[in-house]
């Protein structure tokens, strides 16, 4: 299969997060039964494991260091809240003791965001990057919700994911890729339908409310990223006297799923992709594609329309070029600007029958070019999705929206979906609402982010309350990356001192 148009699919990136509602808890879990954690010894990890997990040899020993100090464990929980008594699944999690246990200031319950992304060394990363010294107070909570990692769960087979041919998506393979997700959503849920059912936000509220009475905490704080954030504001609107201080950075809106291919996004991604060109048209003696941003831009667009009529393939990669791989380039994150600002000048007047280098490097590996899992778990992510999601997921309506994103953004409107990724999802979406509840909160919207676009910020801000940090960058859940706002998560959690500025990502050099 060739790379690059598979990588056209059915979808362009993970979100996050990837329209909840949270009513009043059930009577049920209003007081949880104690049920204790099984602590035991954490595995080990074998240096080829720290490296599929990003790390850097020198890294290694800090790694073991801390890990050397986690307790592993599990805990019972109900599958259905509803029925308390019935079947018990298991969630895992682990726990980064404070250093500093005189001073002890309580625990930090993590979640890096998916849905589908797994918590359980978020604890050892956030101690090894720039909030390091938010676990000398705090034992960091690290948890693989249900259905995600370490905790009961169900895999389904890969989501099916096409292969157009190189050009634009045509009409007749959005419809084969919508009745295979369709057939797809059926066959998965028959695996375990009484367990898909119960992967839902409101009950992962539930599962760490449970880990904090086991905890022997009167009250639980927490950090959250992406779908994290949406957690946290689902936890905070279920339990407000239960929840501590709350830090949610890179922020969804209020209703999530009903908000996330909207004009809000689809707006963020193509400004970015608007300063790119402005930052590229600064740097033309480097990139040649204009010396202002409306001649990069133009640039890009007639390079869009080229390749979608000539496609280019390379003799030395399995490779094509056409509009989508330019519209994949176009509008990253400001990271990568140095390196795609590379490929678009290669591409602007490739010939073959080699790959330009600063192509191959990017686009010639497996794995590269959009189409990656970024770690989530894709079972649980399109669960806790779809049963959440009201949209609708039929053909024809977004069919009709995605072609109005290509009109109005000919170079990043591609970037989206152009079939619902619920096609065909057989159980029932429940809506959780999200409300203010008083005390203590901090989100952080970052100015320029796509993913979760700034705006969200304000829009969940609006509707839980809170204090809002606006972050100059536009990368994903950097706050606790940058140790300048990491030393403010810090100063937050362990005094309350709130802020609403927080440094960022630097602006890229040319040389990235």
């Amino acid at each position: 299969m060739n790379r690059a148009t598979a990588a056209r699919g059915l979808f362009s990136g993970a979100l996050l997060m990837s329209s909840l509602t949270v009513g009043v808890p059930a009577a049920a879990d209003s007081k949880p039964k104690p049920s204790p954690i099984t602590w035991q010894k954490c595995q080990e990890f074998s240096d080829d494991d720290l490296r599929k997990q990003g790390l850097k040899e020198d890294q290694f020993a800090e790694f073991r260091r801390l890990l050397a100090r986690t307790d592993c464990g599990t805990i019972r929980v109900p599958q259905d809240y509803g029925d308390p008594d019935g079947k018990q699944i298991t969630v895992a999690l682990t726990r980064l003791k404070a250093s500093d246990q005189k001073n002890r200031l309580g625990s930090i319950a993590l979640n890096p965001g998916g849905p589908g992304g797994s918590g359980y060394l978020m604890s050892i990363n956030l101690a090894m990057r720039g909030a390091k010294a938010l676990n000398e107070r705090y034992d960091l909570i690290g948890i693989d919700p249900r259905g995600i990692g370490r905790s009961t769960k169900v895999s389904c087979p890969d989501i099916p994911r096409g292969t157009p041919a190189p050009g634009p998506i045509t009409e007749k393979h959005a419809k084969k890729a919508y009745a295979d997700m369709v057939a797809w959503s059926k066959q998965c849920v028959q695996q375990d339908p009484a367990f898909l059912r119960q992967l839902t936000t409101p009950n992962v509220a539930r599962d760490i409310d449970r880990i904090r009475a086991a905890l022997h905490e009167r009250k639980i704080n927490f950090f959250g990223v992406s779908w994290g954030t949406w957690l946290g504001a689902v936890m905070r609107t279920m339990y407000p006297t239960r929840v501590g201080r709350m830090w949610l950075d890179s922020v969804t809106p209020p209703d999530i799923w009903k908000g996330f291919w909207t004009k809000t996004h689809t707006d963020a991604v193509d400004r970015n992709f608007e300063r790119m060109a402005a930052w590229m048209a600064e740097r033309d003696d480097t990139y040649g594609l204009g010396t202002s941003k409306r001649q990069v831009v133009s640039a890009v667009e007639d390079m869009v329309k080229r390749y979608d009529a000539e496609p280019l393939t390379f003799t030395d990669i399995d490779l094509t070029v056409d509009g989508g791989l330019i519209s994949r380039a176009a509008g990253r994150p400001g990271g990568q600007w140095p390196r795609m600002a590379q490929v678009l000048k290669e591409l602007a007047d490739a010939k073959g029958p080699a790959a330009p280098p600063a192509v191959k490097e990017a686009f010639g590996k497996p794995g590269e070019g959009g189409g990656g899992g970024g770690g989530t778990d894709r079972t649980a992510g399109r669960a806790f999705h779809c049963n959440e999601d009201p949209t609708a997921s039929t053909f024809r309506p977004n069919w009709k929206a995605y072609q109005q994103r290509l009109k109005h953004y000919p170079v990043t409107g591609r970037t989206g979906n152009f079939v619902h990724n619920c096609a065909g999802w057989p159980l029932p979406a429940k809506t959780p609402k999200v409300r203010p509840t008083g005390g203590s909160l901090i989100l952080s919207g970052h100015r320029y982010e796509t993913v979760t676009p700034y705006e969200w910020a304000t829009a969940m801000r609006a509707a839980i309350g809170g204090t809002l940090v606006t972050i100059d960058d536009d990368v994903h859940g950097s706050a606790p990356q940058v140790p300048g706002c990491a030393e403010k998560i810090v100063a937050y959690f362990e005094t309350g001192r709130r802020t609403t500025t927080c440094p960022g990502k630097p602006a890229p050099t040319t040389t990235g």
